[in-house]
């Protein structure tokens, strides 16, 4: 073999590998979380299957299942190095009580949830506009941020699919 064909054959052994190797950005989670692209189940599974790659699951908390990487992938002064996937909701956990902060920057408004049945010390939510909403007959796609005491220390940051009929029992729960 001569050399420029070994250089040629080393440029695309290399330039495959390298593709592989950064066919996933780990900052695509944080997007997920805020609903970019919009929640599908398409790309919660993507998002699933990408975490299994990088981690093994804690599924401790028995309604979600947490994966933490070896590395901060946060943005926008948001630490977080863990994944969480739960129903219809993926996320990441910010690093510290951040729910306030999390509202501010992503324009995000109480939602009431916070007392429903003792779930979150902070809820916030924004639903998505109409025309990014995947299935609004069945129900609505939010950016989420919540503070709880099963994620100590942490916040909730997620995108959330919820199904008519669950908001409508939420509701009827709230008015109680």
């Amino acid at each position: 073999m001569n050399v420029k064909t070994f250089l040629s054959l080393s440029v695309v052994l290399s330039l495959s590998l390298s593709s592989n190797a950064l066919a996933f950005d780990k900052a695509a989670f944080f997007d997920a979380a805020l609903c970019k692209p919009a929640y599908s189940t398409k790309l919660a599974m993507k998002m699933y299957n990408e975490a299994e790659k990088l981690a093994k699951a804690d599924t401790s908390l028995l309604t979600a299942a947490v994966y933490k990487l070896p590395a901060d992938f946060g943005r926008q002064g948001f630490k977080t190095s863990e994944l969480m996937f739960a129903g219809t909701s993926f996320g990441v956990l910010v690093e510290g009580l951040r729910a306030d902060d999390l509202a501010k920057a992503y324009q995000l408004k109480s939602d009431g949830l916070g007392n429903l049945l003792g779930t979150a010390t902070k809820s916030y939510g924004r639903a998505l506009a109409k025309a990014e909403q995947p299935a609004a007959d069945m129900g609505v796609v939010s950016v989420v941020a919540r503070e709880s005491s099963a994620f100590p220390g942490k916040t909730l940051l997620a995108c959330e699919f919820v199904s008519n009929d669950d908001l409508e029992a939420m509701k009827q729960l709230q008015a109680k």
